[in-house]
């Protein structure tokens, strides 16, 4: 069976200090962000091995490419959303052909409800999907690299750092797998998040994972209160350099890549460009970055528009 993820383009781009960097385009994908190829894998495997249901809990990203990949592979898929999920990305995800379910105020409680919802079917028909906290996920993201690589070598412009945007984790531990598996030990890499939902550098800084007390973020794709333990144990392993940019700095990165390539990204994804955008001491050392540009749906015209009147 065909993967349900495409190639994404790798394109040059010229940031404001002078800078080069790669651009990697996952906001391209089908499903609107690089979640369709580790939640694209997940679910593929799963119908592959019998599962005739797919549940996922998530009101943005994940649940609209478990919905991409559901009807993809032919089979029912439910995504429950906690009420706090805007009703267009609730909207969305119905067309796409997905039933949705508005289960509790927030993720916690939309994830209660899956689990609760796979145990009262037949064992084995109806599967939970994780939004980024599987092995299935971190390969099918680590495609992404994969394709980096041979671009980069095809463009004969080969990038000495990684840079994206650090949520529960699923996207980080693909990039590294990713960069292991083509023999780049030895790149670093930028793990970027925003102020009010920095729960993987709560935990370095502490040593162990941290459960935060809540997400301030306007970033809600990043909002996961306590990072993978994957994603901890890779700082442990590789040159994993953390970042943290506060909102402005996110909408303004979006407002600048709209401005530069005609494209809407959610503050999730700013969050990684705000780190060339702005130019940031963390970057100083590198000569040609890679940027995951890792897109997302939970942006429109009249949100950005909102976003940047409220830190103008």
């Amino acid at each position: 069976m065909n993967a349900l993820h495409i190639a994404t383009p790798l394109l040059r781009h010229r940031l404001p200090s002078g800078l080069e960097a790669l651009l990697k385009l996952e906001n391209l994908q089908p499903s609107g962000s690089f979640k369709m190829r580790g939640i694209g894998a997940f679910c593929q495997q799963a119908v592959e091995q019998g599962a005739q249901h797919l549940i996922c809990p998530s009101g943005g990203n994940a649940g609209f490419a478990a919905a991409v990949a559901g009807v993809a592979l032919g089979v029912p898929t439910t995504i429950v959303v906690p009420r706090t999920t805007p009703a267009s990305v609730a909207e969305q995800i119905r067309r796409l052909g997905a039933q949705v379910e508005v289960q509790g105020d927030v993720w916690d409680d939309a994830h209660a409800f899956a689990v609760a919802l796979c145990a009262a079917q037949p064992a084995g028909r109806a599967v939970y999907v994780p939004p980024f906290d599987h092995a299935a996920i971190w390969d099918g993201n680590a495609t992404l690299i994969d394709e980096a690589c041979a671009q980069a070598a095809a463009m004969q412009a080969d990038f000495d750092v990684v840079v994206c945007s650090v949520g529960g984790g699923g996207l980080l531990c693909g990039v590294l797998e990713g960069l292991h598996r083509n023999g780049r030990s030895a790149t670093p890499v930028i793990a970027v998040e925003t102020a009010g939902a920095a729960s993987l550098a709560a935990a370095v800084a502490a040593g162990q994972l941290v459960t935060l007390d809540a997400i301030t973020s306007i970033a809600s794709t990043l909002g996961a209160k306590r990072v993978a333990q994957a994603a901890f144990d890779w700082t442990l392993q590789h040159d994993v350099r953390i970042a943290t940019v506060s909102d402005a700095q996110a909408v303004a990165a979006c407002l600048h890549f709209a401005d530069d390539m005609r494209m809407l990204v959610e503050p999730a994804c700013g969050a990684a460009l705000a780190v060339g955008y702005d130019g940031l001491p963390v970057l100083s050392a590198f000569v040609r970055p890679l940027i995951i540009v890792c897109g997302g749906i939970g942006t429109d015209l009249a949100k950005l528009d909102g976003w940047r009147k409220q830190f103008a």
